[in-house]
């Protein structure tokens, strides 16, 4: 294998599953029930649960038919698995606890009265799921969150294999405006880097009480039913977690930005940073970079703020420190990127090191964030290897 200079670490991680097809549970499952407080009803939403209460589907699976339960969630599974990542900040969290969840509504649709809609039952089962995990995990982080930047390049930077991290996400599917007429972030903004780290420093009531009222368009009376509450300790919890989420993330969204910047210009700025990594080339990199700009690499502890020490970071590990680049453009958290292919000489092929999330501020890049490890890959539906 080519020379890494022993900073960018690849780990050995298990490709996980993503989710797909039917929740496959025996007509006989004993722990069929085992969620009653789970799967209890909202009543609200009387419109949309006429709807859903019509649907010949919601019979049948009620009655056990697999088929028919998958045919009433696939519809919603998109957008449930991204509402759980916003929750967890992982996407191999949202694949556990999206299984468990419909797994959770499976057994538990029986007790569906149609009451409330299918779409907001299925959000509360989703959002109850996510806040045990919470519970039990606790927050997600990002290099930043744990120290100072470092002022020179770390030669041998090792992972932190104890910290949970929080994880790059892949938006293709998620629509580009908001989920609900409601809602005040569009879809692709509730996932972006900057509003799901700032999620991360709210406590799990806090957290769900934001993503249901500010993405999802839900009431806080439909949301104090979700979460077995009051409207009061709801908007209470809101305006906490405003406050937070305002001190976190930066007003102007990656979304706005990149409308301002329009695509072309976006595309010639990720081929210009993809170039200049293949080349070597520090002055190209350095012409795309703001003053105060970041870059960080999970699950490495270090990280670098401004153009001298990122500059210096760039030239002594990625541009001559680690071998020959491939790159693939890539769109993650709703944000212009690319996946960067490290050569190996045992394969005789460039193999898949990192996925790099692009934040740009005006026409330059502000911040790189560079998840190492080749099993983001396949999430991304990414060849593992180019020539």
């Amino acid at each position: 294998m080519s020379n890494h200079a022993g900073a960018w670490w690849c780990p050995d991680g298990v490709i996980g599953v993503l989710l797909a097809g039917t929740v496959t549970v025996g007509k006989g499952d004993s722990r069929r029930g085992a969620e009653s407080s789970l799967v209890s009803e909202i009543s609200s939403g009387a419109d949309l649960a006429v709807e859903w209460a019509e649907d010949p589907d919601l019979d049948l699976g009620r009655d056990g038919d697999e088929a028919a339960f998958t045919r009433l969630v696939e519809p919603l599974r998109r957008e449930l698995h991204a509402h759980c990542y916003r929750m967890l900040g992982s996407t191999h969290d949202a694949d556990d606890a999206l299984q468990d969840a419909l797994l959770r509504a499976w057994r538990g649709l029986a007790r569906f009265e149609g009451r409330s809609s299918l779409r907001s039952w299925l959000y509360t089962v989703a959002t109850r799921t996510c806040l045990d995990i919470v519970r039990s995990r606790g927050r997600r982080a990002l290099p930043v969150d744990l120290g100072p930047a470092s002022d020179r390049a770390v030669i041998g930077d090792a992972p932190l294999a104890e910290v949970a991290w929080l994880g790059p996400y892949p938006d293709a599917g998620l629509g580009d405006g908001p989920a609900d007429p409601g809602a005040r972030y569009e879809q692709r903004e509730a996932v972006e880097l900057a509003f799901v780290a700032a999620l991360q420093h709210l406590p799990g009531n806090q957290r769900a009480a934001l993503l249901l009222f500010e993405v999802l368009g839900f009431s806080a009376a439909e949301i104090a039913a979700m979460m077995n509450t009051s409207t009061t300790s709801v908007n209470s919890a809101l305006a906490r977690a405003r406050k937070v989420v305002a001190q976190k993330a930066p007003s102007a969204t990656q979304q706005q930005t990149l409308r301002q910047i329009g695509d072309a210009r976006v595309r010639k700025i990720v081929a210009g940073y993809s170039a200049a990594l293949e080349r070597g080339d520090a002055d190209a990199l350095v012409a795309l970079l703001t003053e105060d700009v970041t870059w960080s690499m999970p699950p490495l502890a270090h990280w670098y703020r401004g153009l001298e020490a990122v500059t210096d970071f760039a030239v002594r590990v990625p541009l001559t420190g680690c071998g020959s680049w491939r790159n693939l453009p890539v769109s993650a958290n709703g944000q212009p990127g690319l996946s960067c292919y490290l050569w190996d000489d045992d394969a005789g092929a460039h193999l898949g090191w990192s996925v790099n999330v692009l934040t740009l501020r005006g026409e330059r890049i502000a911040e790189i964030t560079s998840f190492l490890g080749a099993d983001h890959f396949a999430r991304f539906g990414l060849p593992a290897s180019l020539p």
